[in-house]
């Protein structure tokens, strides 16, 4: 029912905005190159963060309104990963699988994981990023009771219970010192096997 309605709105400032687009630049994940790439953006909405559009970017969401506004999207997929975490892509199609700020309200996100490593090519990343901001309604309890190191290692370890990734590496993306925005927390991982 949240997802109802659309919500032409950013879960984050612009300096975790910032972060989320640096990474993807970083990780070569975006535009930025002429390399053609194929990627996936679950939990998607009208934005993807990315400073440079791939040549191929899937968004796959809850709301078809704000899937349809999102301007990079080559391809939108309306799918409740809840209700249903079969991916409706076939095996080994993506470059890199992005998960900006949404990790926190899957239920089954062993499950969701096992289905990006399975669709993405080997040797491919997913890139898992969010902060402390959450709607607390729907966020998973494990989410609401650890804090930002918590959450980190929560992440690694869905990953680790997932099977077939490489070791996380996980990261703080933006500053630790006097720093007033919004932290970004990022947990990346390649495809191992062939």
């Amino acid at each position: 029912m949240f997802y109802q309605y659309p919500r032409f709105v950013t879960h984050i400032d612009d300096g975790a905005i910032t972060a989320v687009g640096r990474l993807y630049a970083e990780l070569g994940v975006d535009g930025s190159d002429a390399r053609p790439r194929r990627v996936l953006d679950l939990m998607s909405s009208w934005v993807s963060h990315l400073q440079a559009a791939p040549s191929e970017l899937v968004v796959l969401g809850m709301n078809a309104a704000e899937l349809a506004a999102n301007p990079m999207a080559t391809e939108r997929v309306v799918h409740d990963l809840n209700a249903d975490t079969v991916l409706p892509f076939a095996d080994a199609s993506f470059d890199a699988v992005l998960c900006c700020v949404s990790i926190d309200y899957l239920v089954r996100p062993v499950q969701v994981l096992a289905e990006v490593r399975r669709v993405l090519r080997p040797g491919a990343p997913v890139v898992i990023t969010f902060s402390n901001r959450c709607f607390p309604t729907k966020a998973v309890r494990a989410w609401l009771t650890t804090d930002d190191r918590g959450r980190c290692e929560l992440v690694a370890d869905y990953l680790r219970q997932a099977g077939g990734f490489g070791s996380a590496e996980i990261s703080r993306r933006t500053p630790t010192e006097r720093y007033r925005g919004d932290p970004l927390f990022a947990v990346v991982a390649r495809r191992t096997g062939t």
